[in-house]
């Protein structure tokens, strides 16, 4: 059994396929962890979760991580500003993809998957995220939107006992997720990969992280971006 953790493909369906069925080829007694932003900006954010939904159909296990365009768009229906702010920042690409002229015209099946989504993760030996934490707070799993928004914070051992963290949210030069897997890794890893960006040089990518190796399984984006 192997542990694998993937964040932000931003709609880019083709890439994220080919890192699961070709790269990392999965079988069902893997677990495969998924850390949000699944949507917006790329092509095909309504194929991202079709793929998502027939991987589990197939009995493999996907745990899904809340990311915060898709707390973006939960939000939108009953919330004008957050509808602006979730179609300036890629949102109308999503529709698009889900053939939708507002978002009253997604599917039930999407909005289902949506308000399933959980905020964290916790492993013996990792702390899963979107985002990050906020250890700031008396409590920093209670504190949802730090989890989707964070950006930049401070780790506190008392919170984590040892476990590591990984997360996305903040796209990443390949070179800097590499040196944060090391030897020796970091307490921290983030793994977004920037794959909906073709540029600067260095982004572009999605990552797929093993939990148990430490592993990089890093894959061009192979979307129409």
């Amino acid at each position: 059994m192997s542990r694998f953790a993937i964040s932000d493909i931003h709609g880019c369906a083709k890439t994220f396929r080919y890192l699961v069925e070709e790269r990392l080829q999965i079988k069902p007694t893997d677990q495969l962890f998924l850390l949000g932003d699944y949507i917006d900006r790329g092509p095909d954010s309504k194929g991202v979760i079709d793929f998502i939904l027939e991987l589990r159909s197939k009995g493999f296990r996907v745990t899904t991580l809340m990311g915060n365009h898709e707390a973006m768009l939960l939000q939108a229906p009953e919330n004008a500003q957050y509808l602006s702010a979730w179609l300036r920042n890629g949102g109308q690409a999503a529709l698009q993809s889900f053939n939708a002229k507002q978002v009253s015209d997604i599917p039930s099946v999407y909005w289902n998957f949506l308000k399933n989504l959980e905020y964290y993760k916790e492993l013996p030996d990792y702390l899963l995220v979107h985002a990050g934490f906020n250890f700031k707070v008396a409590n920093p799993f209670a504190d949802f939107e730090s989890m989707i928004w964070i950006r930049n914070f401070i780790v506190k051992e008392k919170f984590t006992q040892g476990r590591r963290i990984v997360h996305g949210h903040t796209p990443t030069m390949d070179f800097e997720i590499k040196a944060r897997v090391g030897p020796p890794a970091h307490s921290v890893i983030n793994i977004d990969g920037g794959c909906v960006y073709t540029w600067p040089p260095g982004l572009g990518k999605l990552v797929a992280l093993n939990l148990d190796t430490l592993e990089l399984n890093i894959e061009e984006n192979r979307d129409d971006v």
